[in-house]
């Protein structure tokens, strides 16, 4: 296979380029004015390690897979157009009542506590910008009132008049019949022709989200609308780059689903916290090589800290009310959670608590840390991290990147050390432990919310602060995993996911009868439904130029019981209704899963059971990792001796010369035991006193805790 993977990140782009035999890594700072550039900056730079120009190594790739967080950027900094509203007569003001939730969507756990200081978030539409038109659309699916088409046109002109720059279309029930959100779409073009310079962007909810729900439907097509300008230009600009250089294969960006489409098969909203996800499917795809059933991963990047699980070797943990920034909307997303905690996180001091706080803001990768010297001035952990001996600032990013030290030191101690009266490498100290306790937080906050426990897993630590922190913030983990791809584990995670489309649709009807518990007989209504999904299925990934005999059909049900809220995903054994066994067989799936997420306590047989929506999945696979394994050496990890470098241990109090190892020099069978420095090419392990590390059979580094330390976690 012939690839090249690309995730953008917001201080650090990452490329995994694989040619036949070969795959090679490469990393280069973003560049937030132009994300072609840096993308073009990498990729030059992983052409040149293959001793091969870009133009000539292009021509020869079969597919670009591109991860990005270019929509999270984009919204934080509320960047899109003025938008323009459409919805049925009565209903303008839904989406600014929103649902009770509003208030705290979006928001950290210690800020949705303080209700009383909470407001709800600026909508990204104004109400003078919102019309209702005359129609009406029942649940049915039946015409109550026809689309008044000389209504659409005024209201259009008074939005257009208003200056609205792009217009989202959500009608009542429109998902059960389109007809009118299609036609009111008819004579936005009959205004405005695609080939007048002032064209004008349409998104229907409909095409965006076929299933109930009418706010997170609004929502995200209000989202896709506002957003996909942006992503339009940033991705052009990459495309135009590629196909000017000899590119004439796939582009494909990464879905929160989990799966990869082209990118004219994709809407905005469904490419947000794709690099996240890319690193959770890397995790589960590499995981389920290694025999890992149970695996937490963790990605610690310049600006926030991802942290997603794989639980008995699958990924199936939905987001149950998904939120994009601050709104709820309706697309399928796998869950994860991100935190403002990286190696950009400022270190600051709350005058009014006179503590020392770190992040959620972020230097990002313009003007970056400190030590970067390109005009920051606030400390952060990457600071930290430099003053404290762990990061040598000559062989940083491969030494082509020099930090000044000095610079890193004044800052800590002119903001951190002589406010709070102690010595930098205290204040350094402190300014590590806060962020890693606040990163083993959110991986216990993870881990218990859903019912497991620790320390029945696995640690995945990447980015090119993971193995920098993972010994600080791993806590009950009894094992961490660190590979020498960490930098570029996201990049490397796209490389290894399949290609997935998924088809959502609303599909409301009586799985089990209340009471009799009787199962339903009208299997035609639910499998018209699927066919349908699996045509249109079919036709995207033909005009893909993919295999469709080698595409896999999955088919996601979202179910509950009568008289209660929670709906439950579950994964149908089967793809059609064709007999009462296979029915049988799907509830039985769906007691298992609902019994394993809530408690058997609360089946609710003797209520009926209710299907809501219907999912398929349709997959064709791509090439996975090959982890080869070698046989054990030796323990002595001598050869790969580096050096010493001066290091300050909050364990021991004290600094001292510490051994320094070469990443890339160690063999499968050594070990060592810290306190050691690690250095590698991107990043460096660090390996504090009380830990052990050595590489096992893949040439994976393992981190332990040592058994005989008093105190060690077991």
């Amino acid at each position: 296979m012939r690839s090249v993977d690309i995730d953008v990140g917001g201080t650090f782009t990452d490329l995994v380029l694989t040619f036949d035999s070969r795959r090679v890594i490469a990393k280069s700072p973003t560049t937030p004015y132009d994300l072609s550039v840096c993308f073009m900056n990498v990729l030059e730079d992983g052409a040149d390690q293959l001793g091969i120009g870009v133009e000539d190594l292009l021509p020869q790739i079969e597919v670009v897979r591109y991860s990005t967080t270019v929509a999270m950027n984009r919204l934080i900094e509320r960047k899109g157009p003025r938008l323009g509203f459409m919805t049925t007569e009565g209903h303008e003001d839904a989406i600014l009542i929103g649902r009770g939730a509003q208030w705290v969507d979006g928001l950290r756990i210690g800020e949705r506590r303080n209700l009383a200081v909470q407001h709800k978030p600026t909508p990204l539409v104004t109400r003078q910008m919102i019309v209702g038109l005359r129609e009406r659309v029942d649940s049915t699916g039946s015409i109550l009132r026809a689309l008044d088409e000389d209504d659409v046109r005024v209201k259009l002109r008074y939005l257009m008049d208003n200056g609205a720059r792009s217009i989202a279309v959500c009608l009542l029930w429109s998902f059960a019949n389109p007809t009118h959100e299609r036609r009111v779409r008819e004579i936005i073009r009959e205004e405005y022709k695609g080939y007048h310079v002032g064209y004008l962007p349409v998104v229907l909810s409909h095409e965006v989200v076929a299933k109930v729900g009418e706010y997170e439907r609004s929502m995200t097509a209000i989202l896709d609308a506002y957003l996909q300008r942006s992503i339009k230009l940033e991705m052009e600009a990459t495309w135009d780059q590629l196909r000017e250089r000899g590119y004439r294969g796939s582009f494909l960006l990464t879905h929160n689903t989990g799966g990869s489409a082209e990118m004219f098969k994709t809407t905005a909203s469904r490419t947000y916290n794709g690099g996240p996800i890319s690193g959770l499917m890397g995790s589960y795809h590499i995981g389920r090589a290694l025999g890992y059933k149970n695996v937490i991963a963790s990605d610690v990047g310049g600006t926030s800290f991802d942290v997603g699980m794989v639980v008995d070797a699958g990924v199936r943990s939905y987001e149950f009310r998904p939120i994009i920034d601050r709104w709820m909307v309706g697309i399928t997303m796998l869950q994860t959670t991100t935190m403002g905690a990286g190696g950009g996180s400022i270190a600051s001091i709350n005058k009014l608590l006179n503590r020392l706080e770190v992040g959620p803001h972020s230097a990002g990768a313009m003007p970056g840390p400190v030590c970067y010297d390109l005009g920051g001035t606030e400390p952060t952990v990457t600071d930290a991290d430099v003053a404290l001996g762990y990061i040598s600032p000559d062989s940083y990013f491969g030494g082509r990147m020099p930090l000044n030290l000095g610079k890193a030191v004044a800052a800590i101690q002119n903001k951190i050390a002589t406010p709070l009266g102690m010595s930098v490498d205290e204040a350094a100290a402190m300014i590590r432990n806060i962020v890693e306790e606040n990163m083993a937080s959110a991986i216990k906050r993870e881990v218990h919310l859903r019912g497991y426990h620790p320390e029945d897993f696995v640690l995945f630590a990447f980015g090119g602060g993971g193995p920098t922190h993972v010994a600080g913030y791993r806590a009950e983990v009894p094992v961490a995993v660190i590979f020498p791809q960490a930098p570029v584990f996201c990049a490397l995670g796209s490389s290894v996911m399949d290609i997935m489309h998924v088809y959502e649709v609303s599909r409301r009807m009586v799985f089990m009868e209340a009471v009799s518990e009787k199962f339903t007989t009208e299997y035609e209504g639910f499998n018209d439904a699927v066919r349908d999904m699996v045509a249109q299925a079919k036709i995207d990934l033909t005009a893909e130029g993919l295999a469709v005999e080698s595409a896999s059909f999955q088919l996601e049900l979202d179910m509950l019981y009568g008289g209660q809220i929670h709906v439950k995903r579950v994964s149908s054994p089967h793809l059609y209704l064709e007999d009462p066994r296979h029915v049988e067989e799907i509830y039985a799936a769906f007691e298992a899963e609902f019994s394993a997420a809530f408690s058997p306590h609360v089946v609710n047989k003797p209520g009926g059971v209710y299907l809501e929506n219907i999912v398929l999945k349709a997959t064709v696979p791509t090439e996975k990792l090959a982890l080869p394994e070698h046989p054990l050496g030796s323990p002595d990890a001598s050869s790969a001796r580096a050096g010493v470098r001066n290091a300050y241990w909050p364990a021991l109090k004290a600094r001292q010369d510490t051994p320094v190892y070469r990443f890339e020099g160690m063999q499968p069978g050594h070990r060592v035991t810290g306190p050691v420095l690690i250095d590698a090419e991107f990043t460096t392990v660090i390996v504090p006193p009380g830990q052990d590390f050595h590489i096992d059979s893949r040439g994976l580094g393992i981190m332990e805790y040592v058994a005989t330390t008093p105190g060690a976690h077991p």
